[in-house]
């Protein structure tokens, strides 16, 4: 057994770990750090498995990005996480039962790649050029229409979030960031110049 061999099997561990405790913790903050440590597990594996380009982007989309934003969203809510996780173990077995399922499926979609004899072998080229360009080389010439695909769901989800954002309630207070910039000193202060007014002292009072 090898190092890479031992690594495999230290970051698998602790992916499962942190992936467990992500459901388990009674902190939500603490349930989004162990994901956090999850993604980092799963990028050194596929530092390991010289996918470099994956885990990268593993890294700063998901830990640099996603995680981020949820961790401040649940450390800025006030969750209640009493009342999220009662009967929380009545759905474990259909959770497991569900699990098991998609863990068959997989196995059966993907069994054919962990067969040695099936696996392709790299030429000297692309040894040459790295696993990063021969994937942006698959990517954008065979999966070009997937791709394409890919990017018009991305692009109607990202519509259709901002039209949900922008619809008009009647319970909420909301500003015109148009009509905000237009705003001049004028319209927020009005200068009045007075002539300054004396009373006239009462009788008597300037008489000692």
């Amino acid at each position: 057994m090898n190092t890479i061999t031992v690594l495999f099997y230290v970051f698998s561990a602790v992916l499962l770990l942190a992936a467990l405790r992500v459901i388990t913790a009674r902190s939500t903050v603490h349930a989004a750090l162990f994901l956090v440590l999850a993604f980092f597990s799963a990028a050194c594996i596929w530092m390991l498995l010289r996918a470099e380009f994956l885990a990268i982007a593993l890294v700063l989309v998901y830990v640099g990005a996603v995680m981020v934003l949820f961790l401040f969203v649940v450390m800025m809510l006030d969750i209640n996480t009493d009342s999220l996780r009662q009967n929380f173990w009545k759905h474990v077995p259909m959770a497991g039962l569900v699990g098991a399922v998609i863990a068959l499926e997989m196995s059966l979609v993907l069994m054919g790649g962990f067969r040695v004899t099936d696996a392709p072998m790299a030429d000297a080229a692309a040894l040459k050029m790295g696993n990063t360009k021969l994937l942006g080389i698959e990517i954008y010439t065979k999966y070009l229409y997937p791709l394409q695909v890919a990017a018009v769901l991305l692009l109607v989800a990202i519509i259709a979030a901002i039209a949900l954002t922008l619809r008009q309630r009647k319970d909420s207070r909301q500003m015109n960031p148009g009509e905000q910039v237009k705003a001049k000193k004028a319209d927020r202060l009005r200068i009045i110049k007075m002539a300054p007014v004396v009373d006239k002292p009462a009788a008597g009072e300037g008489q000692s």
